[in-house]
């Protein structure tokens, strides 16, 4: 995300958690946080049955609130996931909107810099910053034992040319240096080694 508008969203929920604005700031769309905590699941429990909707916002303000109190990965037990996806879509594979898709994934070592990632990532899509956003479904912050994760959902995976722009894009605005990966969410189905189908 370009700095002006980093800091403009920014200033906008200082001044307002100061009292000097009084009208909300809308966005685009709704957005939805989904929480799984996978840590302790139930003997033969079906993959889904912990992931719960959390809260669905539509104002800079909203987002800010639920972002400064809960939001952030750091926080998370080992196993947990949290979900920022377009309201009306379900984190899962299952979801027809993000049925065909897949998703571009980053891996990190250290806890604050996956919190920067993650901020970073949501200001983006709630702030609309890519050109193929339609193509977006969320992202999804998933802390484990050797390494946490973030992973960008898409709809069309077969769309490379949508995927390259979105890969490209997001790799600039979390600022990572290494390569990134995409895979189908249909390869994910099959193997249980999932084959990255683009890079950048």
């Amino acid at each position: 995300m370009a700095t002006s508008e980093a800091a403009t969203v920014t200033a906008t929920a200082t001044a307002t958690a100061a009292g000097t604005e009084t009208q909300p700031h809308k966005l685009e769309r709704k957005w939805t946080f989904w929480f799984d905590n996978q840590s302790k699941p139930k003997q033969g429990a079906a993959w889904g049955t912990s992931l719960r909707k959390v809260y669905t916002f539509d104002t800079v303000e909203e987002f800010w609130c639920l972002y400064d109190q809960i939001f952030k990965p750091s926080r998370l037990p080992i196993n947990a996931d949290f979900h920022l996806f377009k309201a009306g879509i379900e984190p899962k594979w299952e979801d027809p909107e993000c049925a065909s898709g897949g998703k571009w994934s980053v891996t990190s070592n250290r806890k604050a810099i996956l919190d920067n990632m993650w901020l970073e990532t949501m200001m983006a899509l709630i702030g609309e910053q890519f050109d193929e956003a339609d193509e977006i479904c969320g992202v999804v912050a998933s802390v484990r034992q050797r390494q946490d994760k973030l992973a960008l959902w898409t709809k069309t995976a077969a769309n490379e040319a949508a995927q390259m722009g979105i890969g490209k894009k997001w790799k600039e605005i979390i600022d990572v240096t290494d390569r990134i990966t995409y895979s189908f969410h249909d390869d994910s189905r099959r193997e249980r080694s999932v084959k990255s189908r683009y890079n950048v």
